[in-house]
Parts: C-alpha cells; sequence; structure tokens
C-alpha cells in the first residue's frame, strides 16, 4: 500500500510534513527499537508530555475506571470492583516486562504485505525488556517512558471488562482470567493493529489511530462472552440493581474523560500540528456522544438521566478513539452522535432483547461503541467529507475497516470464551449463590466499602 504525504497547515508557520500510511497511525508501537537505534538526542518537550500523557491514561484506571464501575454496583460489591482494577495493574505491569511488551513490539522478520506468524503476534527478543538502558531512546523519548505508555493501555482494556462479570466472579477467577487474557488475546491484538508493515491489520489497510480493536472491541467482545458464560445475576432482571452512588460514577466518568486526552494526544508520540486535530476531535466526539444519548433518551423516555450524559460522552469517545488522527472536526461530531445513539439502542434494547446481564453495559459501549466508531473511520477519513487521507476509496477503506471488525469479534470471542472456560475448570468462575448475596466486598475481600 502507498503512502501519501499530507501536509497539516499551521497558520504562520511552514506546514509540517507527515508521511501518512493509510494503515497506521503515527505511533509506530513496534518501530521501537528502530527508533532507539536511530535517535540520537533527548527532546525533553516529546518526554514531558509522554510522560503527562501516560499519568493520565493510568488516572483512567484508578481512580477513573473504578470509581465509575464502583459507583455504578451495589454498595456490598464497590470494593471487589476497585480491587479488580488494582489487581488487573498490578498483574498486567509484571507481565508486560516479562514478555508483552516483547509480544507487542517484536518486528523481527516482519516484511510489508507478507504474512508470516510475525503479521499476529511479536516474538521475544525484547522479553524482561532485553536492550533496555538508561540511555536508551526512543521516538525523541526515553524507551521507559514510551515502554510505560504502552503499559497504561494494555492496564486498562481488561480492567475495562470487569464490569461485564461485576457482582458475580471470583476475584481469583478474574486475575486469572486477566492474565490470560492479556497473553492470548490484547498483546497479539495489539500488535495486529500497531505492528507496522507486515502485520495482519496493516496489511489490511486498516485504520486505527489509538485502539477502537485492540481496546475496545477487544474488551467489550470479551466481556460479552464473559457475561453469557457466567449467567445472570441472582434475581436479574426482576430485583432493582440500581447504582449505590452515582456521584462516584459521574465522577469516575469525568476523570476517564480528561484522561481520554492522554490517551488520543498522546499517541501522537510527541508535540506536532496532527496533536490539535486529535485534541479537538477527542472534545468533539466526547460532546457530540452527549447530545446523542441525550436526543435518544428525551425520545425514549421524554427525560435526560445524569447517568445517561456521562454514557453519552463516554460512548462518543470510545468512537472518535479509532478515528481521532483521520477525520475533520464535522467527521468527529457525526461519529459522536451516532455512537450516542448506537450504544443508547445496544443498553437500553439490545440487552434485554438478547437476554445478557453485562452488568455495567461494557459490551453496549465499548463493544458497539468500538464497532460504529471503527467503521465509520472508513468514511469520514475521506478528504471529501472533510477527512485527511488523501487518495481515500471510502468503499475499499470501509471494507478493510468492516474487516478489522469482523477479525476482532471473531478472535476475541472464541479465545475469551475458551479462557473462560479453563478458568472455570481450574478456579471456578463464580461465587457461591450465599456469597453473591452476601456481596462480594465481604465474600472476597472481608471488608466493607462503609462502615455505617
Amino acid at each position: 500500500m502507498m503512502t501519501t504525504p499530507h501536509a497539516f497547515d499551521a497558520p504562520g508557520r511552514a506546514p509540517l510534513r507527515l508521511t501518512l500510511n493509510r494503515a497506521l497511525p503515527l505511533l509506530l508501537m513496534a518501530f521501537a527499537p528502530l527508533a532507539a537505534a536511530q535517535e540520537t538526542a533527548l527532546d525533553t518537550g516529546v518526554s514531558a508530555w509522554m510522560m503527562t500523557a501516560t499519568v493520565l491514561v493510568i488516572m483512567m484506571v484508578v481512580p477513573g475506571l473504578a470509581l465509575f464501575y464502583g459507583g455504578m454496583v451495589r454498595a456490598k460489591n464497590m470494593l471487589s470492583v476497585f480491587s479488580q482494577c488494582f489487581g488487573a495493574a498490578g498483574i498486567i505491569g509484571v507481565l508486560w516486562v516479562a514478555y508483552g511488551y516483547s509480544l507487542v513490539i517484536d518486528t523481527t522478520g516482519m516484511q510489508e504485505g507478507v504474512y508470516s506468524l510475525g503479521s499476529f503476534v511479536g516474538g521475544l527478543e525484547r522479553a524482561m525488556l532485553a536492550g533496555l538502558g538508561p540511555d536508551s531512546l526512543v521516538l525523541g523519548m526515553p524507551e521507559g517512558v514510551f515502554i510505560t505508555f504502552q503499559l497504561s493501555f494494555a492496564i486498562i482494556t481488561p480492567a475495562l471488562i470487569a464490569g461485564a462479570f461485576a457482582e458475580r466472579m471470583k476475584f481469583s477467577a478474574a486475575m486469572l482470567f486477566m492474565a490470560l487474557w492479556f497473553t492470548l488475546v490484547y498483546a497479539p491484538m495489539a500488535h495486529m493493529v500497531w505492528g507496522g508493515p507486515g502485520a495482519l491489520m496493516h496489511n489490511w489497510g486498516v485504520l486505527d489511530f489509538a485502539g477502537g480493536t485492540a481496546v475496545h472491541i477487544n474488551a467489550g467482545v470479551a466481556a460479552l462472552a464473559a457475561c453469557i458464560l457466567l449467567g445472570k445475576r441472582k434475581g436479574y432482571p426482576h430485583v432493582a440493581m440500581k447504582p449505590h452512588n452515582l456521584p462516584l460514577a459521574l465522577t469516575g466518568a469525568a476523570l476517564l474523560w480528561v484522561g481520554w486526552f492522554g490517551f488520543n494526544v498522546g499517541s501522537v508520540a510527541g508535540v506536532a500540528e496532527l496533536s490539535g486535530v486529535v485534541m479537538l476531535n477527542t472534545q468533539l466526539g466526547a460532546c457530540a456522544g452527549i447530545v446523542g444519548w441525550l436526543l435518544a433518551e428525551c425520545i425514549r423516555s421524554g427525560r435526560a438521566s445524569a447517568l445517561g450524559l456521562a454514557s453519552g460522552a463516554l460512548a462518543g469517545l470510545v468512537g472518535i478513539t479509532p478515528a481521532c488522527a483521520y477525520v475533520g472536526p464535522g467527521g468527529a461530531l457525526a461519529i459522536g452522535l451516532l455512537c450516542g445513539v448506537a450504544c443508547f439502542y445496544a443498553v437500553t434494547q439490545l440487552k434485554q432483547r438478547l437476554g445478557y446481564d453485562d452488568s455495567l453495559d461494557v459490551f453496549g459501549l465499548h463493544g458497539v461503541g468500538g464497532v460504529v466508531g471503527a467503521l465509520l473511520t472508513g468514511v469520514f477519513c475521506s478528504p471529501a467529507l472533510g477527512g485527511y487521507v488523501e487518495g481515500t476509496d471510502i468503499l475499499e477503506q470501509l471494507w478493510a475497516q468492516l474487516l478489522s471488525v469482523v477479525f476482532t469479534f471473531v478472535y476475541c470471542f472464541a479465545l475469551s470464551w475458551m479462557i473462560l472456560k479453563l478458568v472455570d475448570r481450574l478456579v471456578g468462575l463464580r461465587v457461591r449463590e450465599e456469597e453473591e448475596e452476601m456481596g462480594l466486598d465481604l465474600a472476597e475481600h472481608n471488608e466493607r466499602a462503609y462502615s455505617n
């Protein structure tokens, strides 16, 4: 596939020339070894921003995601959600050093347009961070910063899944599942999406800037498999299971919104004219998502809910994630609006019609929002619709996006199902009925979130 130079013009200065491969975002994650070999000087501006972006993404998990999920469960299960988020961060961090980073970024033997094992997963040449030194640089930043930024993505993706099996999965089962899922699903998917020339989705010409497939569809589909296999919570849907603390949930959603700028703008891997496009589109996606959800909710029920407004923002953010570097402001608004509407109906109607119990609507937000965003990226990236990818044939690009969605759905669902079955055999997936009734905080951790 040919690359086309594209100029992003900034007022009052010469345009920054960027080689924009139609199959790859500017953050060429798998080029880390090559970049380290070629880099000669530390860029303190790039380094400072990427440290900030990394902290923002970590903040999305703890406290952002933990508060968002914790506020939406019943009070007796709040600490269990926090524990799963913290546990996932710890386990994935250790595995990332052991082999995860290598599985994502190792490009040994890969070639443009050639399909091989390296198209699906990296090797182990960087296992235990082999070759990392105090003076190792990648793209102008210390490689340690680059490694930690990528680690933050690896942590939040499996943590997202916890919302689907909240209030009924054993803590031991959740930790084992996340460790195996990270190894067999996340790391290969991240490599397929961001692995550079020779990686599966690069060869297909897929556009995914910051993780529509590797993060959101991936987590959403795994969540669907988990809630189907686990079964419904005791009493669902006949017993009311309302959020116990909406202000905490809304605070968590707000932290996720703020952290998303680290997620998307950080994926530029520096500061360039493109950063402004990504930042603006990220904000517009969230705003339009709120409007889309608001309109759908008002049409259906005649009023807007606080949780719905927050959910709309997250739906828009999920949808704009793969598209934020490739579409114009109009495209960002359209994607956010449509994702807000689609996710609203997925949460309020699709789940009820299909009869699965996705506790905190992970599939409805991340799975459905990720699919809509990935597909619409292939439409609004066209210059004819205000996008920035020159030479785009909308039908051709839409076909590539559809392939990526279908592949991610099938691969992730099948592997997630097998992992869950294995975990069930090893430690059992679900707590006993009396423990579920008691609440996982006491049953699993012997603690209470509140003393009164």
